[in-house]
């Protein structure tokens, strides 16, 4: 029987988006890693830019934990395969802590995660404009749903000793929930943001370690960390040995740069675990993909801010365009797509693309898409010819078509006014949505498959 061991675990969620929970979580990392501590981070739902600050910070991969993606059973194999050997874990939460699919469910929210888990909460709380009427935010958190174990609280961006005093003072009485401290405000404390979200950590780690130490040393002083690490929450087991794939290893190359770092950790280590060898490349900087590649899997990123030196890597983008019309199985996602297609077109100017879709992507002002989606897939699907799927979708572009045909390898479900997405052609497959690997294992899978099938004839005929 394996042993176990209880750990401490927690989750800081926001009282609303805004609330500070970034940086705090950036923070408590930086602080219990100089602990000595070996940390585990996670992210509640669909984000992918917080779990790359997270391993800026820490050094390790950060895991995506979403109830409504990857089911409940899905969240709780990940947390327990992740934190194994950790000596403490921590998830920041998504949007306020009660958000998530809708109105009327709790699925993909922070508070789903923590029931799921059993895990506490840490709720920060925004009290620039606002005083005692933070308590009654509190009571309102703590009463919403008892399920949820809302047991610390941490108000943000204080305007001064009194204002912090008159907060303490407003906590409800009888209320379980503690107060941890105030962070005063400071406009020096924060991470720098852009019209999908934060800064990435691939564009400027420096950057984000920065960010994290400062937090650090703020919350040091305001915040009483032992009782975060006084209460361990979760049994983790102390087994960990590493599971080698046996079999025979098939290479995908995968798109890693400033302009592409936006990937579900899940996504990757389940494609290890079906055998890939992952061989990181870069769309900016490298002129051919890595020697052997059986199949290649673009994901999202900030291609739009990198056109200009996407376009100048002429020899990559051929040579993409021309192994995926031999029938390199190509697999794509948001950013992904946008390299896939003929050009860019961002403030006038156009930049040249891949061209392996007939289609220009143009960016908007304004957000195009976002939420979560279920696809069904279609025989048109290159790889997995039928069944069901959930991800997410977030972009502020929009597709252009040209000439050309392409098949439709997703209906997406849920109306019948949904855009088109899932566009094949040949072995390639190119999506603004982000698919969630664990809601169906199935197409990773068949990705896999199609890849060991078609790579070395494909390069064979090169």
């Amino acid at each position: 029987m394996p042993k176990t061991r209880k750990i401490p675990a927690f989750i800081v969620a926001g009282a609303a988006s805004g609330s500070g929970k970034t940086l705090v979580t950036l923070g408590l990392l930086e602080a219990l890693k100089r602990r000595g501590l070996k940390v585990r981070a996670f992210k509640a739902g669909p984000d992918y830019i917080d779990p790359g600050l997270h391993r800026a910070v820490l050094g390790r991969p950060s895991y995506n934990l979403d109830t409504w993606m990857m089911g409940t059973e899905g969240v709780r194999e990940t947390f327990a395969r992740a934190v194994s050997g950790a000596d403490c874990a921590v998830i920041e939460g998504v949007m306020g802590l009660f958000d998530g699919r809708d109105g009327r469910s709790e699925e993909g929210s922070t508070a789903h995660l923590a029931k799921t888990l059993g895990v506490p909460v840490l709720l920060v709380a925004n009290a620039e404009k606002a005083a005692r009427s933070m308590g009654a935010v509190i009571k309102g958190f703590e009463a919403y749903d008892p399920g949820v174990d809302v047991r610390w609280a941490l108000f943000n961006k204080t305007g001064s000793p009194r204002h912090a005093e008159i907060l303490k003072d407003s906590m409800p009485r009888g209320s379980r929930v503690k107060l941890l401290g105030c962070i005063a405000r400071d406009e020096a404390l924060g991470v720098k943001e852009r019209h999908l979200g934060l800064v990435t950590a691939s564009e400027d780690p420096g950057y984000i370690r920065r960010a994290a130490k400062k937090a650090a040393d703020v919350l040091e002083e305001s915040v009483d960390l032992k009782e975060l690490l006084g209460s361990p929450s979760v049994k983790v087991s102390c087994d960990n040995e590493i599971h080698v794939f046996r079999g025979e290893r098939v290479r995908i190359a995968v798109a890693m740069d400033q302009a592409f770092s936006f990937y579900y950790q899940e996504n990757l280590d389940i494609l290890e675990s079906l055998g890939a060898e992952l061989l990181p490349f870069s769309p900016l900087m490298d002129e051919k993909l890595p020697e052997g590649a059986d199949g290649i899997y673009i994901g999202g990123g900030y291609p739009e801010l990198h056109a200009q030196a996407l376009e100048a890597n002429r020899p990559l983008r051929d040579s993409v365009r021309r192994l995926a019309k031999k029938g390199l199985p190509v697999y794509a996602e948001c950013g992904g797509l946008m390299y896939l297609g003929k050009a860019i077109e961002r403030e006038g100017r156009r930049s040249a693309m891949a061209g392996v879709f007939p289609w220009a992507t143009r960016l908007l002002p304004k957000r195009k898409a976002l939420g979560y989606r279920v696809v069904s897939l279609t025989p048109e699907c290159p790889f997995l010819k039928r069944g069901r799927i959930r991800g997410h979708e977030f972009h502020y572009s929009e597709l252009v078509f040209g000439p050309g045909e392409v098949g439709m390898g997703y209906v997406v479900m849920g109306g019948s006014k949904r855009a088109p997405e899932g566009f094949s052609r040949g072995n390639a497959l190119a999506s603004y949505i982000h698919l969630h690997f664990a809601s169906n294992p199935a197409f990773p899978k068949a990705f896999i498959r199609l890849a060991r099938l078609c790579g070395k004839k494909v390069r064979a005929g090169t």
